[in-house]
């Protein structure tokens, strides 16, 4: 019984088909084994180190390889039990080495990238476009080592084969073609880096870039909405970058309010008076009136004999220079910066008079509240000058003004 049973094994083990069987089901062994043990020690052995590097190798499952390379060479070595089926063997162990080595350099450059965004200089220089290109070219590489294995044919032989494609594949990848020399020009010149707010009104950006990759430009606006546009779009279309108003430390205010016109005057006695009052202007009202007095008085001109007679000091262009004052001595305005109240070219709504300064805080909301402190000033001091600030009569203006007219007339007819 021992003996049939032995030549039974015998005449099994001699049939191909049956060691195939078996060389096959110890790969799967091995993966198995490998995966469950090996692969999982690994990991809780990493996770205990303070070492953050290995953590990388388990985030990206670099370690999890080692389950595919056991049944690789299990599948290599075992060919030799099968001659008959050693060459479809070999065909397979050279798919699975192309395939093993572009996933190890795959996620060897993942842990290298990520490596590297650590470093303050990676958001000046992000390089997660250029290391997604060498990822397409080594898996490009390892299907075309793949098909020639399969094929049995020479690598150079298939590439001159493919010639004949490239007005497909370069109609196929135009858009990547196109996106990875706009990267290479965007990233090479310093025109977008990680973390600058840019503007792109025709696609709807307005916020700060999360992300450029090879394809895509990923922008978190800031109403936390995310907008994805392709890279060669920013060569093709303008764009607005903030990140020389952040390096500057100074952000522009140009804001102006309407004046209207009909109050602006002539300052007489009791005006000139009443601003050599405000501490600001003190001395340059002081200043000012010797100096027009001088003129008059070397002209010949009487400035009495009428209003429009000689120089003269007008309440608009004095509040002008107490606002510059004011702007000069507020803590929060640059003064090495371009500084000044200037007037607009006068609109049906009013006289522009337009403060152009910067602020030392670029910071959005701080940046607000300085705006709004400087304009709730300029209005509140505006009446003291004689000036009113121009604004389209509403409703209630409009049933005032008839109800104060039906009070002359004596009547509500």
């Amino acid at each position: 019984m021992d003996k049939k049973y032995l030549q039974w094994l015998e005449l099994a083990f001699s049939h191909q088909l049956v060691r195939l069987f078996l060389v096959l089901l110890a790969a799967l062994l091995v993966h198995f084994i490998v995966k469950r043990v090996l692969v999982r020690a690994v990991r809780d052995f990493s996770a205990r180190t303070q070492n953050k590097l290995d953590d990388l190798f388990s985030q990206y499952k670099v370690f999890d390889l080692l389950a595919f390379l056991g049944p690789i060479l299990v599948l290599r070595f075992g060919a030799a039990l099968v001659p008959q089926m050693a060459p479809v063997l070999g065909k397979l162990v050279s798919v699975l080495w192309a395939l093993f080595i572009a996933l190890l350099v795959d996620r060897l450059l993942s842990v290298g990238l990520s490596v590297y965004e650590r470093y303050p200089i990676s958001r000046r220089w992000p390089l997660k476009g250029y290391v997604q290109v060498v990822k397409l070219i080594v898996y490009c590489a390892a299907v075309i080592v793949a098909l020639c294995a399969l094929l049995e044919k020479s690598p150079w032989g298939f590439l001159s084969g493919l010639g004949a494609l490239s007005a497909i594949l370069m109609l196929v990848f135009r858009t990547t073609i196109l996106s990875f020399v706009a990267s290479f020009q965007v990233i090479s010149q310093g025109l977008i880096r990680v973390g600058d707010w840019i503007e792109m009104p025709k696609y709807g950006v307005d916020g700060e870039v999360v992300d450029v990759t090879l394809t895509n430009l990923i922008v978190q606006n800031w109403d936390k909405t995310l907008v994805t546009v392709p890279t060669y779009k920013l060569l093709e279309d303008s764009f607005k970058n903030w990140r020389g108003m952040e390096e500057t430390g100074g952000r522009r205010i140009k804001r102006a309010v309407m004046v209207d016109q009909a109050t602006v005057r002539f300052c007489d006695e009791e005006m000139i008076e009443r601003f050599k009052k405000i501490h600001l202007i003190k001395g340059y009202v002081e200043k000012k009136v010797k100096e027009i007095e001088e003129h008059n008085r070397r002209l010949g001109i009487d400035p009495q004999a009428s209003p429009v007679n000689g120089r003269r000091m007008t309440n608009l262009g004095t509040f002008r220079i107490y606002l510059e004052e004011y702007l000069r001595q507020h803590p929060q305005i640059r003064k090495d910066m371009t500084l000044m109240v200037r007037q607009l070219k006068p609109t049906p709504e009013g006289l522009p008079l337009e403060v152009y300064a910067f602020v030392s805080d670029t910071r959005w909301v701080y940046y607000e509240r300085i705006q709004a402190d400087i304009f709730d000033h300029i209005l509140a001091a505006a009446p003291e000058f004689g000036l009113k600030v121009f604004q389209i009569p509403s409703g209630g203006d409009l049933r005032e003004g008839l109800a104060a007219l039906r009070r002359t007339d004596g009547g509500d007819g």
